[in-house]
């Protein structure tokens, strides 16, 4: 079965890594901007794992991860984040909203797969 992915990242350049990276390892593909946008790409689709950045305008990463966990047609998706920062009280923020997964940026195109095959089984 073909995992559908939505990235959510405000960074034009690594949505276009994230699509090309997955869509090569088979996967559909979904993008949004930011949080705000991210959550209105959700009311027409359902995902199998969300990526998600952290730093970003109108609606950050953290705020993204609460709306989900919030919206009970959507909170049990695995999200990954996606991002530059690695201070732990960040990590633990993340975790404790719900985040599945963190990975820093720049990524690694064969560990990032192989982290949404495992949290999406």
């Amino acid at each position: 079965m073909t995992k559908t992915v939505l990235t959510v990242d405000d960074s034009r350049t690594i949505r276009e890594m994230l699509r090309a990276t997955l869509t090569e390892a088979g996967m559909n593909v979904l993008q949004a901007e930011d949080g705000v946008h991210g959550l209105e790409v959700l009311r027409g689709a359902r995902p199998d794992v969300i990526v998600t950045d952290i730093n970003m305008p109108r609606m950050d990463g953290f705020g993204f991860i609460e709306a989900v966990r919030g919206d009970e047609q959507h909170r049990a998706i695995p999200i990954l984040v996606l991002t530059t920062e690695s201070v732990d009280d960040k990590k633990d923020r993340a975790r404790r909203l719900g985040a599945t997964g963190w990975i820093v940026k720049p990524f690694d195109p064969a560990k990032l797969v192989n982290a949404i095959n495992r949290v999406a089984a």
